[in-house]
């Protein structure tokens, strides 16, 4: 990412912090969902299918100008697998264009040098890229050596800030592949940041001794800490409960394909009332609504915005991103001469260009 790239987004931060600060009326961070389907099945993912079809581009600009008109500051693109829209360019531009914080959740499989350069050049600010495993398993295909020469891309052409995150539990086989995949992170100049998750029925369970030593170690090793809640992570590793107020539904919204606003991915349904009908009585019911699923959340979007509202963690919230902005973006370092060759394409994929295999574990016919 470019130095005034990444100035100019981090002033633009700035400015939606004091926002959100000052007024507790409007939506801080909202994550729209253009489609459901996805190329991959992962084992903990309670979030895709393999048959629906894309939001039409007309109604997801719609639903954008509604969030927008809401006071919506940033909108993240997730799915399913986001890439797969086919107006998924158009959708950042849209964003962008109503005056909003443009990020992206993918996969990763769809990215070439070309989709890269589009991305940049509709105004992509954040993309995210969450890696399980240094080799393929049955339980996640999002591995280090599938989407290595991806990473290999970004480095080399994106000019939006990119974060690698790597989780533990919810199955995940070798928690010792975060280390390994945060450090490739840090070397391709990425940020890097390490997540606790649920399992494929959303039930959080306290990780292994295994689990918490690669858990404690991938956070010594990286200290930029961007999009992490120490404090929350440390406490769902041990199996601990969170003491804070969720304000999902007012600060943080989910919109699903349907164009109904949820708490997040792990609550749909609730409250389930379509975005075009959703109101500032909405929006100041659900922010005092207790939700009981908040001891135990693992959804660390919801965590981060409810605490613009709690002064006590606000600083140990944004220190770190607020002392990385002092130090300028982390040098963008060549890739490394000995990274992971390209997999063979998976036999249950159509034939592609062995470069830009994208296993197809769910149909995309």
């Amino acid at each position: 990412m470019k130095r005034s790239s990444f100035l100019k987004l981090k002033l633009r931060e700035t400015k939606f912090i004091a926002r959100g600060l000052t007024s507790s009326k409007h939506p801080v961070l909202a994550h729209v969902i253009p489609m459901r389907r996805c190329n991959l099945a992962c084992a903990y993912c309670n979030e895709y299918d393999n048959f629906s079809k894309p939001v039409p581009l007309e109604e997801m600009r719609r639903r954008l100008d509604k969030l927008a008109d809401l006071g919506t500051s940033i909108i993240t693109i997730s799915g399913g697998e986001p890439m797969m829209h086919p107006q998924i360019f158009e959708l950042v531009a849209h964003i962008r264009r109503r005056g909003m914080v443009a990020g992206l959740i993918t996969n990763g499989f769809y990215l070439t040098p070309e989709k890269i350069k589009k991305l940049n050049a509709a105004g992509l600010e954040y993309l995210q890229i969450s890696i399980d495993n240094v080799e393929p398993d049955e339980v996640s295909k999002k591995s280090l050596r599938l989407l290595d020469k991806r990473l290999q891309w970004l480095a080399e052409h994106a000019d939006f800030h990119v974060n690698i995150n790597s989780v533990v539990g919810g199955g995940i086989k070798n928690p010792e592949d975060a280390l390994v995949i945060g450090r490739r992170a840090l070397d391709l100049g990425f940020s890097a940041t390490v997540g606790v998750i649920h399992d494929g029925e959303g039930e959080l369970k306290p990780l292994s001794e295994r689990e918490q030593r690669a858990y404690r170690e991938f956070k010594r090793m990286s200290r930029q800490e961007y999009a992490r809640l120490d404090w929350f992570q440390e406490n769902l590793a041990q199996g601990k409960p969170n003491d804070w107020s969720c304000r999902a539904g007012a600060r943080y919204l989910y919109i699903c394909e349907d164009g109904l606003v949820h708490y997040c991915s792990q609550q749909r349904g609730k409250p389930g009332i379509p975005l075009a009908d959703y109101t500032q009585a909405d929006i100041d019911r659900e922010y005092y609504t207790e939700k009981w699923c908040a001891p135990y959340c693992t959804v660390a979007c919801a965590q981060k915005t409810a605490l613009l509202d709690d002064w006590r963690n606000l600083l140990r919230l944004y220190g770190d991103s607020l002392r990385q902005f002092a130090r300028g973006p982390a040098p963008q370092h060549p890739a490394r001469p000995a990274a992971p060759a390209p997999a063979p394409v998976p036999e249950h994929a159509p034939p592609v260009k062995q470069s830009d295999a994208v296993p197809q574990v769910l149909s995309v016919e």
